[in-house]
């Protein structure tokens, strides 16, 4: 019976008829029991919440910025949690750090993630089959895994690769800005300004030139008007930036907190250090400059002169030896 199977798959979908119908029927069995995992069963808690006699009164319409900090999406992945987010504790405040170092704050931010990759993944699966068995019609095993394979990984490392780049393109914006905003913390601080205020200002002046480094500083600010201790609020700035200056600007920040220096002066100290450091950053580059230069000078300026002094030469030898 089975060898009748077989022969049957093999007339119908040629050699590799077997193997498709396995990774079909593997698929259909994949998608009838997807469902029954991933639904999350109601909690009786969560009927008590929505009875009218619960102490807490919820409000009619959600404030403009709860609505800003909240996913929309939200409610629609919870259901999912336990398949879209991380089980291990260290692994899920690790991507939600990776997140927010690529500007994305969202409570729903890792589920978000998560469920984009599944997303493209499917996507990229569904597209590599289509290719594999309608569009190029290979019957070989070898060309079919490549042909599922690349758009499966690629769909899988896409949203990875995003979250890096956004991460790198936004250190480096606070790498560039963060000097700038010391200056003008300073002359916040010496006009009589508080810490609070100041942070607050400059968050508000950088908001067009460096629009990442601006919003940090308006949530230390809120952070801190809502009571929150400050050095943590610090500490937990220093790590969502990921910069070191910024961690040793955070630690200045609490040692003079803690010893009861003067912040103008630790601020005064700390900006000429970063300026000189800028300095030295920028003649460090301008020493690289001429070493870099040299192999591309070389090597389109000397075939070009080659070709122009020996090129007659040649050319005539060849004239007089053909």
């Amino acid at each position: 019976m089975i060898n009748g199977i077989m022969n049957t798959l093999t007339n119908l979908l040629g050699p590799s008829g077997p193997v498709i119908a396995l990774g079909v029927f593997g698929i259909f069995l994949v998608t009838l029991t997807l469902p029954f995992i991933l639904v999350k069963p109601k909690d009786p808690f969560d009927r008590i919440k929505n009875t009218p006699n619960n102490f807490e009164k919820r409000p009619a319409k959600a404030s403009t910025s709860l609505n800003l900090r909240q996913n929309k999406n939200g409610p629609n992945l919870d259901k999912f949690a336990s398949f879209l987010e991380p089980q291990d504790q260290e692994a899920l405040s690790k991507s939600r750090l990776n997140l927010m170092r690529a500007g994305y704050r969202s409570r729903d931010a890792v589920r978000t993630f998560h469920f984009a990759q599944f997303a493209l993944l499917s996507i990229g699966l569904v597209l590599g089959l289509i290719y594999a068995f309608i569009i190029s019609g290979n019957t070989e095993l070898i060309p079919i895994i490549q042909a599922v394979a690349v758009p499966v990984i690629a769909g899988y490392f896409a949203p990875i690769m995003w979250i890096k780049r956004r991460a790198s393109q936004r250190l480096s914006e606070l790498e560039r800005g963060f000097p700038d905003s010391l200056d003008l913390m300073l002359v916040c601080i010496e006009a009589g300004q508080s810490l609070d205020q100041s942070i607050n200002r400059v968050g508000m002046e950088l908001n067009h030139s460096y629009p990442s480094l601006s919003e940090e500083y308006i949530i230390v600010s809120n952070e801190m008007r809502a009571g929150k201790d400050k050095p943590s609020v610090l500490k937990d700035f220093a790590e969502r930036s990921g910069v070191d200056d910024i961690k040793s600007f955070v630690t200045v920040l609490v040692q003079s907190a803690t010893f009861g220096t003067s912040i103008g002066d630790s601020l005064r100290v700390y900006a000429a250090e970063m300026r000189d450091k800028r300095i030295m950053s920028a003649e460090e580059k301008a020493n690289k400059l001429p070493t870099k230069m040299t192999l591309s000078t070389m090597m389109f300026t000397i075939p070009p002169l080659l070709i122009m002094l020996v090129g007659p030469s040649v050319y005539q030898i060849m004239q007089n030896f053909g």
